[in-house]
């Protein structure tokens, strides 16, 4: 093997490193099917910078890898890997949206957590599985910072609470008054209202398609693939 392409193979295996390293996500190509895999972690940042020692998913980061996916014809699916704390509620719309609105197949897996803006995100995928010991916490749309006791405030939050119980009953199998009842729950949050449901309390409300790790996944999207083709 000559220089050159030793330098070709070290480029080769660099390049998926780096593209994890960068922008959390990677395009697996030696399996059945060429899939992309995107991982959103911690905080949604939005508009404003988060501090450095928080685990944060910028918005500007994603929004163009699921474009880049979405117009790739050798990128077949997506697989969309969740563990979130809540974030910037618009910026996590913003994917959300982006994500339900995919031609080609996608599947979302919740590990660890699903907090806040981390349910829309959830149930944008054409199918979502959670692990058992994983969790999803529903509650209303809360804002740190100075805010103006004026009616139009209270009016803001409204609407878009109704944005976020839209799109999360338009994209799942929960009804709006049960997902409403869930979140304005005051008997199970410290401090707070709203729910926490396990990994099978999750599936039971509704609210995620199945159980499942990642091979069952796998599995889903690759048998999405396939019906697509046909």
């Amino acid at each position: 093997m000559n220089e050159d392409q030793e330098n070709v193979q070290e480029t080769e295996q660099e390049a998926p490193l780096e593209q994890i390293t960068q922008m959390g996500g990677i395009t697996a190509a030696k399996g059945k099917h060429t899939i992309h895999c995107l991982t959103i972690i911690g905080q949604i940042e939005g508009h404003y910078i988060l501090p450095a020692q928080n685990k944060t998913t910028k918005y500007e980061h994603v929004i163009p890898q699921l474009l880049a996916v979405e117009q790739d014809p050798d990128i077949e699916g997506l697989v969309i890997i969740l563990n979130t704390v809540g974030g910037d509620v618009e910026a996590g719309l913003a994917i959300a949206e982006l994500l339900s609105g995919m031609k080609k197949p996608t599947v979302s897996l919740v590990l660890g957590g699903g907090h806040s803006i981390g349910v829309p995100l959830a149930v944008s995928a054409r199918k979502s599985f959670i692990v058992p010991s994983a969790t999803m916490t529903v509650h209303p749309v809360r804002m740190n910072g100075l805010v103006l006791g004026v009616p139009q405030t209270l009016s803001y939050f409204d609407r878009m609470q109704e944005r976020i119980v839209k799109f999360v009953t338009d994209n799942s199998h929960i009804t709006p008054e049960r997902f409403r009842q869930l979140m304005m729950n005051k008997d199970e949050l410290v401090m707070d209202v709203g729910t926490v449901l396990d990994g099978q309390a999750a599936v039971d409300e509704g609210l995620i398609d199945a159980l499942g790790g990642v091979s069952d996944v796998i599995e889903a999207l690759y048998a999405m693939i396939e019906e697509e083709r046909q």
